[in-house]
């Protein structure tokens, strides 16, 4: 394009002249050399190639920067994953989200959090079902009112939520594209507005994104949330797929199952016993590991 542009400031006067005559001299127009011309054109080329070679590595060094920090936040994130709440002299309230299922899933769920509540620690709660799911809020609700009667009318402050699914049963994979995005968008919404400082969970589909956003916010440093996973008592041999994620993608603070042989398996989970059958001594095993 530039030297475009130097051949038509050369080539213009002369028609200039010829089209018009003696109305415009030629001798009138002050007309630059060529070899004026591609000096100018050299110089503006070379002084180009400059401004591309500094802009070039700054932008590199600030993708390798922002690569280096993003690595590093990782690494420490992941250092400090997997260790349990440790107690101090003035344990302060935690904020707890508890993710339900429909049928064990909550059945579980509320197992363990009975002998969990008995700590007046996680509060205030958060309890997330799926909005197709109301016998899950039900029974947290029956839950709660349990504890406060248990601690003479006292109790935390609680919130009973529901999120979208992202797949309903039987739904096509086509039209789950649109409401997984929904769900994600709802997801974030409920992450922003709550923001836990704990996460407790035991495999229903819907606390996938709940806690990948938890590990978004470590990563950004909105909030540090401890993700604690107790995988489904049926599941004997190998994980689920919210376990598999949690499990391999470290996103679980710490993963707890209930089986021996896969804590074998998967060498990273805690195991704690049968909480569903247990007389309580699984259950302290299960708070100790929560709460050292």
């Amino acid at each position: 394009m530039k030297r475009l542009a130097a051949h038509c400031l050369l080539v213009f006067p002369k028609i200039i002249h010829k089209q018009f005559g003696k109305r415009y001299s030629w001798s009138s127009i002050n007309i630059p050399s060529s070899a004026t011309f591609r000096s100018c054109i050299w110089k503006m080329e070379n002084q180009h190639d400059d401004n591309c070679c500094l802009f070039t590595p700054s932008i590199i060094t600030l993708t390798v920067s922002a690569v280096l920090i993003a690595i590093t936040r990782i690494l420490y994130i992941l250092c400090q994953s997997g260790k349990p709440l440790r107690p101090s002299k003035s344990p302060k309230p935690l904020s707890t989200l508890i993710v339900l299922g429909s049928g064990g899933h909550t059945a579980e769920m509320i197992n363990v959090l009975n002998v969990l509540l008995q700590k007046d620690r996680f509060c205030p709660r958060f309890y997330v079902a799926a909005a197709t799911d109301n016998m899950s809020l039900q029974k947290a609700h029956l839950l709660e009112e349990n504890v406060f009667n248990l601690n003479g009318g006292k109790g935390g402050s609680t919130q009973f939520l529901q999120i979208y699914r992202s797949r309903e049963v039987g739904q096509s994979y086509i039209t789950s594209i649109g409401t997984t995005f929904l769900a994600l968008v709802h997801a974030l919404w409920l992450m922003i507005r709550i923001r836990p400082q704990v996460v407790l969970c035991n495999g229903p589909g819907t606390c996938v994104p709940l806690c990948v956003i938890s590990f978004l916010f470590k990563m950004v440093g909105v909030r540090w949330s401890s993700v604690f996973y107790v995988e489904s008592i049926a599941r004997v041999r190998k994980l689920s797929l919210s376990g598999l994620l949690l499990y391999k993608l470290r996103i679980a603070d710490q993963f707890f199952v209930q089986w021996p042989q896969l804590q074998k398996k998967y060498p990273r989970a805690h195991y704690v016993g049968c909480l569903m059958e247990s007389k309580g001594g699984e259950e302290c095993c299960f708070c100790e590991a929560v709460i050292a």
